[in-house]
């Protein structure tokens, strides 16, 4: 029976590590790529290691992994605008979803038998999913890492939310050290929060998440688009169509905005939504559509400037290759996007527009003089801001030390 699976049999390699990922990817693009470039620096600075990513990613397979580095699509669960989730694909309750969840996870974990567990965001996993899995990992002695964002939420909504899903617990028992992708300087993802001293100091802050060009097997990039061209990015796209909305609005409303773009809509945007989009930006010639590119970071790289919600992989992106960028936070679900942004912008990071939200569209005419701004807005690399993309360095180090101690 599979209860009775075995560890794996560590005898034929001693020395390569073993590394496993979790990623509960309820929504959008952001958890599941900021895992993969952890991933994948991980497994440049470890040759020979077998890195396994454990995800809800519905679209994990549409990215490239370097040898040493693949995945276990779990379920897929969708969180709906009222804030219930339901299966993604099969005819389920989410309960039962959640525990075929829970034991392909553990499972997973058990063959594996990982030398070091790195948790993306949630301490406990969805509804609970990863409190077996960590028990067992902690028994076998496993060192067990949760790496959140640089930003969660406000410190009072995360205390709640933290409390309701019984996370300090879980971090207190089960956490070695806790990994924050960002600077203290910038922002204090956990404060609010009740945390022991012993657990506040198991914190360790890396600097961002830096992208390189050099990550991406294919370089080529189609030069049939101007050099000047402006990319506009609503990440995963799933809360994405004001953003898109508004650019839109803003060409529509002043003919003489000619500023090439090229925009986004990301995997996630409904169908309707897009078609309704295309439909409005081919009367531009200057505007060019793409439904998604898993290497959105050759476009970036190309762009002149960035229009984007403020999600934490488009930032680090901006950041990474240096881009005048604009960015019109989301306030709902929750603030994490307007916070980010909004200490950027103090930092001369970014230029922060009028969020986005569900209601009426922000007025056109600031969207185009943000667009038309890009040119002249000083780049991020200005700000001189010492440590601010030494995140994935610090990483490997952070993990390199984690290995070289003895199992418990």
């Amino acid at each position: 029976m599979l209860t009775n699976t075995p560890k794996a049999d560590r005898s034929e390699n001693t020395v390569a590590p073993r590394i496993l990922f979790y990623s509960h990817d309820t929504f959008g693009l952001g958890h599941i790529r900021r895992t993969r470039a952890i991933a994948m620096a991980l497994a440049k600075a470890n040759p020979g290691a077998s890195i396994l990513i454990v995800t809800g990613s519905p679209i994990v397979g549409r990215f490239d992994f370097p040898d040493g580095v693949d995945f276990v699509r779990i379920p897929g669960v969708v969180k709906l605008s009222s804030g219930d989730y339901v299966t993604h694909n099969m005819n389920l309750e989410i309960a039962h979803t959640v525990k075929l969840r829970r034991a392909i996870i553990r499972q997973t974990a058990r063959v594996f038998d990982p030398d070091l567990v790195i948790v993306d965001k949630e301490p406990t996993g969805f509804r609970g999913e990863m409190l077996h899995t960590l028990k067992k990992m902690r028994e076998r002695g496993a060192k067990i890492v949760l790496g959140v964002r640089d930003v969660l939420d406000e410190p009072e909504a995360l205390a709640r939310e933290w409390k309701r899903k019984k996370a300090i617990e879980a971090v207190e028992t089960f956490y070695d050290e806790l990994w924050v992708y960002g600077l203290k300087d910038i922002y204090e993802p956990l404060q609010g929060l009740a945390l022991s001293k012993a657990a506040l100091s198991k914190v360790r802050y890396t600097g961002y998440l830096r992208r390189e060009p050099a990550d991406w097997p294919d370089p080529s990039i189609p030069r049939d688009r101007p050099d000047d061209f402006v990319l506009i990015t609503p990440g995963g796209g799933g809360d994405g169509d004001m953003l898109i909305d508004w650019t839109l609005s803003a060409y529509e409303a002043d003919p003489s905005l000619s500023v090439p773009a090229v925009m986004i809509f990301g995997p996630f945007m409904k169908p309707e939504s897009r078609r309704s989009f295309e439909r409005r930006a081919h009367r531009f010639r200057t505007i060019e559509t793409l439904s998604f590119d898993s290497r959105i970071e050759r476009l970036m790289i190309e762009a002149s400037g960035v229009i984007a919600m403020g999600g934490y992989n488009t930032f680090c992106e901006v950041l990474s290759f240096d881009k005048p960028a604009a960015i019109a936070p989301r306030v709902t679900p929750r603030l994490e996007q307007f916070i980010r942004a909004e200490a950027a912008e103090k930092f001369g990071l970014v230029h922060m527009l009028p969020p986005v939200d569900n209601g009426t569209v922000p007025d056109p005419k600031v969207m185009g003089d943000a667009i038309r701004a890009l040119t002249t807005q000083a780049p991020p690399s200005k700000a001189n801001i010492s440590g601010l993309l030494d995140g994935l360095d610090r990483v490997v180090a952070l993990a390199a030390a984690a290995l070289a101690e003895p199992r418990r």
